[in-house]
């Protein structure tokens, strides 16, 4: 059984990179790297941003784009491969819009019934990731945002995004083996759950 590692943070804290510096680390120990990108670049200025990320990358590292089904990329990837899966926080976003349907604008409010739905939906796609990660056995590290600490989304559609990623982020960490929380570029590495 492979290990998770969870990367978190705010953005533009540091964290990609800092998980980008651990498969490195695995690639100098022999293992192919395997990025699963979730990123939809839909204007412009992202997807300039998807470009320089993807030139940034070790030329040896393979992506896969998989914005929604990230489990079935991590199928892809050789079993003594290391997983970079970058990011949950973009994939939980997608996984809201398109079960919602949401284009612009925004829906100002989300009936209880379909929030519900959506979260069970989130769930079991959270399920289905987990499973794939603990069915390899190599390394997969995740990156997410922390997006709790600031204040509470004026609208409906962020906070149900808000509550959906802790969810996802709670489950993700204790899941890990190890866990990170970037803050200004700096990594502390938080305890294990009391728990599992």
């Amino acid at each position: 059984m492979g290990a998770l590692h969870l990367v978190t943070g705010g953005a533009r804290s540091g964290k990609s990179r800092f998980a980008e510096r651990l498969a490195a680390a695995e690639a100098e120990r022999g293992r192919p790297v395997l990025y699963v990108a979730t990123m939809e670049p839909g204007d412009e200025e992202l997807a300039a941003r998807v470009a320089r990320h993807r030139a940034e990358r070790p030329a040896g590292w393979r992506t896969i784009e998989a914005p929604l089904h990230p489990a079935a990329a991590l199928g892809e990837a050789p079993d003594e491969a290391c997983v970079l899966l970058d990011c949950a926080s973009l994939w939980v976003s997608n996984l809201l819009l398109a079960e919602l349907g949401v284009g612009e604008p925004a829906p100002a409010q989300i009936a209880s019934a379909v929030a519900a739905a959506i979260e069970r939906h989130v769930d079991a796609a959270l399920d289905e990731l987990l499973a794939a990660v603990a069915s390899r056995p190599g390394p997969t590290i995740a990156v997410s945002n922390e997006v709790g600490g600031g204040v509470v989304p004026p609208s409906a559609l962020g906070r149900l995004y808000r509550d959906l990623l802790g969810g996802a982020n709670q489950r993700l960490s204790a899941a890990a083996e190890r866990a990170w929380l970037l803050v200004a570029g700096r990594a502390l590495e938080l305890p294990p759950p009391h728990e599992r």
